[in-house]
C-alpha cells in the first residue's frame, strides 16, 4: 500500500479555499466540507497520481472524513482565520482570510473546483449517501468506524467493463496462458 506525505499547510489552505468558494452556497456545511476534501484528494490521485493534501480519511457512518479536520479547524479558529458558525442544522466554516494557493497546481485547483460544482446543489444527506457508493468507504466501514480508507481504493470500481475492455482482458489472459 502506497503512503503519501501529509501536507498540513495545503490541508489548512484547502479548508480556507473551500470555505471561501462555498460562502454563497446555501447547502454548504460540515458534511460538504468533509466530502469536498475527500473527493478532491482521491480524484487528484486518480487524475494526477498523487493526492492534493495526503490527509488520511476515515470511514464514519456519514461517509469519509479527514482524520485531522477537527484539530486543524480548531487551530484555524484559534488563530482567527476561520469562524465555525451554526445556521440551523448546518455547522458552517467561514473563511476570515483569503487562502494562500501558491503551493497548489492549476490542475489541483481545477479538481477542487469541479468537486465543489458537482456537490453544490446536494443536501448534506444526499452528499453523504453519494459517498456511501464509494467502494473504499464500503470496505473500510465494514471493518469498523474510524478505519482509514486506503488511497488505492480511488481506483476501485464496480462498473461493468465495456466490451472493448473485456476483449483486451481476454487477449491479455490468452497471451499469458501461452
Amino acid at each position: 500500500m502506497a503512503s503519501f506525505t501529509y501536507n498540513r499547510n495545503k490541508f489548512r489552505e484547502l479548508i480556507l479555499y473551500i470555505a471561501e468558494q462555498c460562502e454563497a452556497h446555501r447547502l454548504f456545511g460540515a458534511t460538504k466540507l468533509n466530502k469536498i476534501l475527500f473527493y478532491s484528494d482521491f480524484e487528484a490521485l486518480r487524475q494526477l497520481g498523487s493526492p492534493i493534501t495526503g490527509a488520511e480519511y476515515q470511514a464514519l457512518g456519514e461517509g469519509p472524513c479527514p482524520v485531522k479536520l477537527l484539530p486543524v479547524q480548531q487551530q484555524l479558529e484559534a488563530r482567527g482565520e476561520v469562524e465555525v458558525v451554526r445556521r440551523g442544522k448546518q455547522k458552517r466554516t467561514v473563511a476570515l482570510r483569503a487562502p494562500d494557493m501558491s503551493d497548489f497546481s492549476e490542475e489541483e485547483i481545477e479538481i477542487v473546483d469541479a468537486v465543489i460544482g458537482d456537490l453544490e446543489y446536494l443536501t448534506a444527506k444526499e452528499t453523504s449517501l453519494r459517498s456511501h457508493e464509494f467502494l473504499g468507504w464500503k470496505a473500510a466501514i465494514a471493518r469498523g468506524a474510524k478505519t482509514v480508507i486506503p488511497y488505492e481504493t480511488a481506483f476501485a470500481t464496480n462498473r461493468k467493463p465495456s466490451s472493448r475492455e473485456m476483449a483486451c482482458l481476454r487477449a491479455s489472459l490468452e497471451e499469458h496462458e501461452h
